[in-house]
């Protein structure tokens, strides 16, 4: 099993899934973030192609290539079930991801973590980001592109503590 969880950054994402961790037994977080950071550090803006040469490391080809193959690689190597939190806004990223993962494991569950602009502002200054900085650039776009249907099943969290997220998934996943 892979259990996607996807949302706008301070959506909750990273909290679920370490909430999670504990209830599904013989899992491990598989965070792709760790992955875009190692390519910041390999691949230099100027050796990158020119689509890639962006802040954002999901605009590189390889992030999305190793993501898929790293979640490969877990899961024959550890044989673990897989957590993944991650920000995934971008269709093309998204598809090739999602497609990816089914292609290792039958069993995915995509969850996108949905809140208003100002919950997540909120949840990044409480979190200690800086205002204005990268993650308050990427709400609006997030905000909107994740309101599409792919991005389903949508939990919407304005409201909701970290437990009651990991209660409704937990009870998506044992149906």
């Amino acid at each position: 099993m892979i259990i996607m969880i996807n949302g706008a950054f301070g959506a909750g994402k990273t909290s679920a899934a370490n909430g999670l961790l504990p209830f599904v037994p013989n899992s491990m977080i598989f965070d792709p973030e760790e992955i875009g950071y190692m390519l910041r550090k390999l691949v230099n803006v100027d050796d990158r192609l020119v689509h890639e040469r962006t802040d954002d490391f999901q605009d590189m080809e390889l992030w999305r290539v190793l993501t898929v193959k790293t979640a490969a690689e877990l899961k024959s190597t550890y044989n673990k079930l897989l957590i993944v939190p991650m920000t995934i806004y971008k269709r093309q990223n998204f598809d090739y991801i999602y497609d990816g993962f089914k292609d290792i494991d039958k069993d995915v569950f995509h969850f996108c973590l949905s809140a208003s602009a100002e919950t997540l502002h909120r949840r990044l200054t409480k979190r200690g980001d800086e205002p204005g900085g990268w993650q308050f650039q990427q709400v609006d776009k997030c905000v909107a592109a994740l309101k599409d249907p792919v991005f389903e099943d949508h939990i919407m969290t304005d409201e909701l503590e970290t437990g009651d997220i990991i209660r409704l998934i937990l009870k998506k996943i044992s149906k």
